[in-house]
């Protein structure tokens, strides 16, 4: 009788121990399970082709030749024998520099002007936002260059007033900021991450500030954009990473510009891969960009402490 209740009770314990030990791995098989999908497409679109990119930026890779290495040969072309790199550069550059702090300023307007409780507000706040859905379009970057043409409709307004037009894509001193015109009128999606935060502040801190002789000025630099500080952040480094890739606009409005003034580093990196196939050559490219990318996001971010402000931070300091 002893025997077998032991012979029981080692079985439960053994079950148990089984039990215990599977249910250890059902949670975690069941996770992987479920974002199976993602990582499928994560390793096979994503991860592999950049990978493969890098090994192709140290080959010489033409599509017509055998893949040949070729080590850091890609690389030292592009800066020492490249004028194309280094103007494609300077022209990105400009672009990031003019078009992201003014598409930040009209998001962060538009947003204090939505910030309001009115009759029809919503409708407002979805007609602003409609440009953004449907921008980087190719629609939109050839109905564009018709509004901006030399018989566009800028002209035809400007001709109301009595004012000559000029061929604003045609003009070298004129056709990079009709893109970044383009990318100003875009800011849609930045504007509703504004508004967002804009809802995060407390009224409570306006009124007190009200009550101590504040006027609205005031309080926009004392409390609004310091409380607004980590969206602002977040705004631009996502702004400055998609300026960094702009390419759609520039190429089916002015395709390079009028003495390549709108030659982006994408058009350049495009130019190679696609219409002299030089792909282990794009493929350095590409990676430069990136670097460049990483760099402007690691200097934003250095920085970040002096200027941006989180509700754990006194004066740009942690709290203790």
């Amino acid at each position: 009788m002893n025997r077998s209740i032991s012979v029981a009770v080692k079985a439960t314990a053994s079950t148990k121990k089984r039990r215990s030990f599977l249910s250890r791995w059902d949670a975690p098989i069941a996770g992987y399970l479920f974002i199976l999908p993602w990582l499928l497409g994560f390793f096979g679109l994503t991860a592999y082709p950049m990978f493969l990119s890098l090994y192709y930026s140290f080959t010489d890779y033409t599509l017509m030749e055998p893949i040949s290495w070729v080590g850091f040969h890609n690389y030292e072309k592009i800066f020492t024998a490249d004028a194309k790199f280094l103007q494609s550069v300077k022209i990105t550059f400009l672009y990031v520099l003019a078009s992201v702090p003014l598409k930040l300023a009209a998001a962060l307007l538009v947003a204090l002007l939505l910030n309001k409780a009115m009759r029809g507000i919503s409708a407002y706040r979805t007609a602003i936002y409609f440009p953004s859905l449907i921008g980087g379009s190719i629609a939109v970057s050839l109905l564009w260059r018709n509004i901006f043409g030399v018989d566009g409709i800028f002209n035809e307004i400007l001709a109301k007033f009595g004012i000559q037009g000029i061929g604003w894509i045609t003009n070298p001193s004129t056709a990079l900021w009709t893109l970044i015109l383009l990318t100003v009128w875009q800011f849609g999606s930045s504007m509703v991450i504004f508004l967002a935060g804009l809802k995060q502040i407390p009224n409570d801190l306006y009124e007190a500030s009200g009550v101590d002789g504040a006027n609205k000025f005031v309080q926009f630099f004392k409390i609004t954009l310091p409380m607004l500080s980590p969206t602002l952040y977040f705004n631009l480094i996502m702004g400055v990473i998609s300026a960094f890739q702009m390419f759609t606009s520039a190429y089916v409005i002015t395709n390079g510009g009028p003495m390549n003034s709108t030659y982006v580093y994408a058009m350049y990196l495009y130019e190679r891969a696609f219409s002299r196939y030089q792909l282990g050559y794009s493929s350095a490219l590409a990676w430069i960009m990136l670097v460049m990318i990483v760099i402007v996001a690691a200097i934003i971010a250095g920085t970040s402490k002096y200027w941006v402000f989180y509700e754990a931070d006194t004066g740009g300091k942690k709290s203790k």
